[in-house]
């Protein structure tokens, strides 16, 4: 890069900071005006700067249905000419009267169905094949002030348009068409996670779970493929009306400045209330910043709102996000300890404690959704209909006793181990009798023509004793499997302890 390309390209830098700055303050209720943002500069910055903030600005008053003219411009920033502030406005003109009913390229424009400040979202059909597509169109404005940003917009379109998976809104094409850039998407009829939490508060921790686990799969296929994502946040997670959560938007983060600083100039990354703490940094993103994201996420939709909301870019980067989230449940009593300790992790400020993607980030979800679902569920759904079983619950521990033919009867507990949540097993046992070294020979015997679970040795109580045994993991046990082990162990553990001493003590 020559050293003016490089100087040009710091401007940029300095001037998309700044915009994400403003742009935050109207987004919080707490807007400030075009001139306190270019106090200070050299004549350089000013007016890229000023260029960047006047479309902006222009854009937010037309959406809130003002009528921005040049004369407006004029007085406040003389050092810009009428031509200058007319293409500006002009530029900044991508309301739905522009292109609704309109065709671009090979796209009718239907609706508008969505905007940010990186362009618009529109419902088009498409001539050829006939078939409804999503087309987000670059702003004009963008396209213009901002080369560097349009060739990443084109190549990291064209790295997002190789991930197929069910949980990633599909990319189907990037073009451009007489100066305006866009990208063809698939149609995903529903609402954003963003409108589906502020249309409906916090959610049921297993709704919750089942969508950022869902979202972390589709991130998993971006890290496998080397993609890291940027900019995770509800906004960017659409649900289908069946219930299923696609991340899209990939390719279209904000930039990803090199390292080497920590001042405000050099982090931008991604939405600033959902970046990871080493960004504020200068550090590189990463699928571990993803994954802090994704944490986020699953707190806000626990929550019904993000654990901390600055007022500004300036002060995100200041504090420097190093603290922990709140624990959840000192917000939601009633979920989960293990809920808790997966938010916590996912959110840890050193992303070293955090999992190293989103394949490690989903392995933990689907562990934790799996033992969402309580022991005393799956019990229900096992014997609802079996009257020679009944159970009670001690602590963290079940006991459940069979009645077996003969009158006899025998019980089988249990428990998960204390791993954590996508190691924990749960372990199915029952006593047979007291492990003495006289029945060891016996005991090998019997373990020998055993079909299901196993006789081992496990101390309880302070004293050794022959168990039968059988072992699932915790998130992924079925009904069917625990009302199997239950049974068959019962029955297995019985026969070992009548064989044995001719008891029936357990």
């Amino acid at each position: 890069m020559t050293e003016e390309e490089a100087n040009s390209l710091t401007i940029a830098r300095r001037a998309d900071a700044r915009c994400d700055e403003f742009e935050h303050a109207f987004a919080v209720g707490l807007p400030r005006s075009i001139e306190s943002f270019l106090v200070g500069l050299n004549a350089d910055d000013r007016k890229t700067l000023l260029i960047e903030l006047m479309g902006i600005e222009v854009d937010i008053r037309r959406s809130r249905h003002g009528r921005p003219v040049i004369s407006d411009y004029l007085t406040r920033f003389p050092e810009l000419s009428v031509e200058q502030i007319a293409d500006i406005l002009e530029n900044a003109q991508l309301g739905e009267d522009a292109l609704v009913g309109r065709k671009l390229h090979i796209y009718q424009c239907v609706s508008l169905v969505g905007a940010g400040a990186m362009g618009r979202v529109y419902l088009a059909l498409h001539d050829d094949l006939q078939r409804h597509c999503a087309l987000k169109v670059l702003s004009p404005r963008r396209g213009t002030c901002d080369a560097e940003y349009v060739a990443r917009f084109l190549h990291e379109g064209q790295a997002a348009a190789s991930l197929i998976h069910p949980n990633i809104v599909t990319l189907h094409a990037v073009g451009q068409m007489a100066g305006t850039h866009f990208l063809e998407m698939e149609y995903i009829p529903g609402r954003s996670l963003q409108q589906l939490i502020r249309e409906e508060g916090p959610l049921p921790a297993d709704r919750a779970l089942r969508l950022t686990t869902m979202v972390a799969d589709g991130l998993a296929a971006a890290h496998r493929a080397g993609i890291v994502h940027r900019d995770v946040k509800p906004d960017n997670v659409m649900v289908t009306s069946t219930g299923i959560a696609k991340i899209g938007d990939f390719g279209l983060a904000k930039r990803l400045l090199p390292t080497g600083g920590s001042s405000l100039d050099n982090v931008i990354c991604g939405t600033p209330n959902y970046m990871a703490p080493e960004l504020f940094q200068g550090k590189d993103a990463s699928p571990a910043s993803d994954v802090y994201a994704l944490g986020l996420c699953l707190f806000q939709m626990l929550i019904g709102k993000l654990p901390w909301h600055e007022a500004s870019l300036a002060q995100l980067a200041r504090s420097g996000r190093k603290e922990s989230v709140p624990d959840i449940r000192d917000l939601r009593p009633e979920l989960s300890l293990e809920l808790a300790e997966c938010v916590t992790l996912l959110t840890a400020p050193n992303p070293n404690d955090r999992p190293v993607d989103a394949v490690a980030a989903s392995v933990l979800l689907h562990a934790v959704l799996g033992s969402e679902r309580d022991l005393e569920s799956l019990l229900i759904e096992a014997f609802s209909n079996d009257p020679s079983v009944t159970w009670v619950c001690h602590g963290e521990k079940y006991c459940v006793t069979r009645r077996l033919p003969g009158n006899r009867q025998h019980q089988v507990f249990l428990e998960a181990t204390q791993h954590a949540a996508n190691e924990r097993i749960l372990l199915l046992y029952a006593i047979c009798c007291r492990a003495t070294p006289s029945f060891y020979e016996q005991a090998l015997l019997q373990n020998a023509v055993v079909l299901h679970g196993s006789l081992a040795i496990r101390e309880i109580d302070g004293h050794k004793m022959f168990v039968m045994i059988n072992a699932y993991p915790r998130s992924t046990v079925a009904p069917e499997e625990i009302r199997r082990s239950v049974l068959e162990i019962a029955s297995h553990a019985d026969q070992v302890e009548h064989h044995l001493t001719g008891q029936d003590h357990n």
